[in-house]
């Protein structure tokens, strides 16, 4: 169910299913998790994604400014974030994969980063596919909006592993996990993926071009959700 949520000890799980879109109740959802996690309520928060394609329902600019917001509140977690990735993974789904800290594909996932007829979604998912790889299978999701396979994305570093039960797989990585927990664990991060600002830049640019797009399919006739 989309922006399912249970709390088992100290991992937060939380199902996203692409297909559905970008909905309030999601946004809500996400956040929730966060919330959880913000308060030390779970150490790891395990994101179960899958769905999403051309015919994926868009939203509207201002939902879309909530759903970054929630992601970048994600990336910035106390806790460790896994995604678990089933399916073709578009729209809401590779959002939150390419958020998590640690990604498990099965081995007929596809990463999908286009919607609305076809169109390439230009939203914060291709500025963290850059990030992660400049790979010719990368660069051409980004430019063209073409599909990438899980032996590609496991090549360019797009995903961490690939196995036939991600879910299982997932469990045990978090098995192995040392326990860090706490500030230190989003220093990190930023240190990684280099300063906030950065970010922030960014983050104007992909929703300007986001804006332009459902421009376009209004213009176009079709339904925004």
């Amino acid at each position: 169910m989309q922006g399912e949520t249970m709390r088992a000890g100290e991992v937060l799980e939380v199902g996203i299913e692409g297909r559905t879109g970008l909905t309030a109740e999601l946004v809500a959802a996400v956040g929730g998790a966060c919330d959880r996690a913000e308060d030390h309520q779970a150490a790891v928060v395990m994101l179960r994604v899958r769905g999403g394609g051309d015919d994926t329902p868009l939203p509207d600019i201002a939902l879309l400014t909530k759903w970054e917001s929630v992601l970048r509140r994600l990336e910035r977690l106390p806790a460790v974030s896994v995604a678990a990735m089933w399916g073709p993974c578009a729209g809401v789904a590779l959002d939150v994969a390419l958020a998590a800290d640690y990604r498990i594909a099965h081995p007929a996932v596809e990463l999908v980063p286009r919607v609305a007829s076809g169109d390439v979604w230009p939203g914060m998912a291709l500025y963290r596919m850059s990030r992660l790889s400049r790979q010719a299978p990368v660069r051409q999701a980004v430019l063209f909006g073409t599909t990438v396979g899980a032996g590609d994305a496991l090549a360019a570093g797009l995903v961490d592993e690939v196995a036939k039960e991600p879910a299982t797989d997932a469990g045990r990585f978090v098995e192995r996990l040392p326990g860090v927990r706490g500030p230190d664990l989003a220093i990190r991060r930023d240190l990684l993926w280099g300063a906030a600002a950065e970010f922030e830049g960014a983050l104007g640019g992909h929703l300007a071009a986001c804006d332009r797009v459902l421009r376009r399919q209004a213009g176009n006739g079709s339904a925004l959700s």
